[in-house]
């Protein structure tokens, strides 16, 4: 019995074992689009030296996502999840923060290698002011990375200004 019991868990766990080493990676050109922004970051809002906060931007599950854990210096931290549908070719992001609730944005790159990600944001113009953010990530010189946040309050007619950061490669010191 104790042999029949050890020989199916050595048979289930090989299964597993081949199942994971032949499911597909995410490894199309499509799915690095966003790779710019995988590293480890200090954020500063463009134009100041003074940072707001860090942030590490990691490609996880098999190359399939990209998630962000968004640390401020002070305020509210959170994070994203992106992911490509290989079905549509749209990018996903699932923002979730310390306040409750939870933001999705959707879009994906452009002609020049931005991305750019647009979803409904109950609360982002001030209290009881809803409105569309449009952010959009570029590559900047020296390996620096722009997150471009727009707010629109009239449905996509205008844009103004939400937030602007610059995310800058961290410097990394032997106590870390």
């Amino acid at each position: 019995m104790l042999t029949t019991i050890l020989t199916l868990a050595i048979l289930q766990a090989a299964t597993v074992q081949a199942t994971a080493s032949t499911s597909p990676a995410c490894n199309s050109e499509a799915h690095a689009a966003f790779d710019f922004w995988v590293g480890e970051w200090d954020v500063f809002p463009a134009g100041s030296n003074q940072p707001s906060a860090r942030s590490r931007i990691e490609r996880l599950y098999n190359g399939c996502a990209i998630r962000e854990n968004w640390m401020p210096l002070n305020g509210r931290d959170g994070g994203s999840l992106n992911s490509l549908d290989p079905a549509t070719g749209l990018w996903h992001q699932t923002w979730v923060g310390s306040s409750p609730g939870r933001v999705e944005f959707t879009g994906g790159p452009v002609e020049d290698g931005r991305m750019i990600l647009t979803g409904w944001w109950p609360g982002a113009g001030g209290p009881d002011v809803d409105g569309l953010i449009r952010m959009t990530y570029s590559r900047e010189s020296g390996g620096a990375v722009r997150q471009h946040g727009e707010l629109s309050t009239d449905h996509g007619l205008s844009w103004q200004t939400s937030f602007d950061f610059i995310y800058r490669p961290r410097a990394t010191s032997a106590k870390e």
